[in-house]
């Protein structure tokens, strides 16, 4: 059976790029299915989805956004239109991937309709502002960016390639089909860092060993929020949070900051938790040229030339420690709370830069005077990546649910 790609541009302004990666697509052996957001000129050529059906789908008529003068609104109700198209094309199994091509106003439209697509549905979106921070359009879809380079207008020697790459990267996608899973296991979700990868790996090991399927989420902001959408939507069986290092660049004001209710989603839907202060003995931020001014003369460590890692002090932990409580408070399943005296990341143990454990007592007070006196609470003699500690943690997850089933 062929599959079928969403093309999703305006076709006012980009309509000869589009015909000109609709035909390299459909060399490949592919239909594509072409849907117009553009609002102003006349389409370029006729598609298969006009933008009189994508502005009625949003709520509006096309000529109350052409007539009003408000580009906001037209590109509010074009957004809200093109999701509801691409959700209902996709249910009807009419398309099976889709890619777009734009500026900032085109990427935030194509990308808002791709982020209501499953994980998995191939997206790719061509853009001008993909070599930058692309979290705001991405949110906690699976996007590939491509950087168009230059800007999506016209054709010249770079944009005829990045054009071909954006065709090729879609067709690829849509061509090569994961291998179907041997047995369907129950799902958990695990969050870790690079300074509690040993923690989580021995864990995953474990849990993987006795029949479960671990999802394992890089805690940049972007992978806690991605870990927290996919608890919320009942996937997972259970939460493995080992490290919960997003709530300091919550209170530092960091660049891995994943807000405030980081922590409660598996709390909201009733999910066995085992919940970890875990790397919060540090926040996030950029080159060590990037952290504020109020942080300068705090205890640093460059990570690597793009990260720079700040010394979480007392009174951060203890307001980490409160927003752990209040999570666990929070739960309608089964939680535990885990304390590694021994340190809370690889940084923070004996001997090493970030060792503090007076900082990590003001976390772990907290979190004992905050819990209700029914959350279980236990304290291992262990730093977080010692092997004992992680086995420790996967088996009292593996309690947790058991006791929950």
């Amino acid at each position: 059976m062929t599959r079928t790609v969403a093309l999703a541009g305006a076709l006012d302004t980009k309509g000869a790029e589009f015909a000109f990666v609709k035909d390299l697509i459909e060399q490949q052996g592919l239909h594509t299915l072409v849907i117009d957001f553009g609002v102003l000129g006349e389409p370029a050529f006729a598609p298969d989805v006009t933008r009189q059906e994508v502005s009625r789908a949003g709520g509006s008529e096309l000529a109350e956004l052409r007539s009003g003068g408000h580009k906001d609104r037209a590109m509010q109700v074009m957004a809200a239109g093109l999701q509801e198209t691409v959700r209902r094309l996709h249910a009807e199994g009419q398309i099976d991937g889709i890619l777009g091509m734009g500026g900032t106003g085109g990427t935030s439209i194509a990308t808002s309709a791709m982020r209501v697509l499953p994980i998995g549905v191939p997206k790719v979106m061509l853009s001008t502002v993909a070599g930058g921070d692309v979290s705001a359009y991405a949110g906690e879809s699976d996007i590939t960016f491509v950087p168009s380079i230059v800007d999506v207008a016209g054709f010249n020697r770079i944009s005829r390639t990045m054009y071909a790459r954006a065709a090729g990267a879609i067709a690829g996608m849509m061509q090569v089909e994961p291998p179907p899973a041997t047995a369907e296991r129950p799902l958990i979700a695990a969050s870790m860092f690079g300074n509690s990868t040993a923690a989580v790996d021995r864990a995953r090991a474990r849990l993987e060993e006795r029949g479960y399927e671990v999802l394992v989420f890089h805690a940049t902001g972007t992978g806690g929020k991605t870990m927290e959408a996919l608890i919320s939507a009942g996937f997972c069986a259970g939460s493995l949070d080992m490290t919960t290092t997003e709530l300091a660049d919550y209170v530092c004001g960091g660049i891995f900051d994943a807000g405030p209710e980081r922590g409660l989603a598996a709390s909201r839907a009733g999910v066995p938790a085992v919940i970890v202060p875990g790397c919060v003995d540090m926040a996030n931020f950029g080159g060590i040229e990037t952290v504020p001014e109020r942080h300068r003369a705090r205890q640093l460590y460059q990570w690597n030339p793009n990260v720079t890692l700040l010394r979480t002090n007392a009174e951060e932990n203890r307001q980490i420690g409160e927003m752990l409580a209040a999570a666990a408070n929070a739960a309608t399943g089964p939680v535990a709370v885990l304390l590694p005296r021994g340190g809370v990341s690889m940084l923070d143990s004996a001997g090493n830069e970030f060792w503090d454990p007076v900082a990590d007592e003001a976390c772990f007070a907290a979190l004992r005077d905050g819990l209700q006196p029914d959350i279980r609470i236990e304290e291992l003699d262990l730093n977080i990546n010692d092997p004992a500690f992680a086995d420790y943690a996967a088996d009292l997850l593996i309690e947790l649910m058991r006791r929950h089933a």
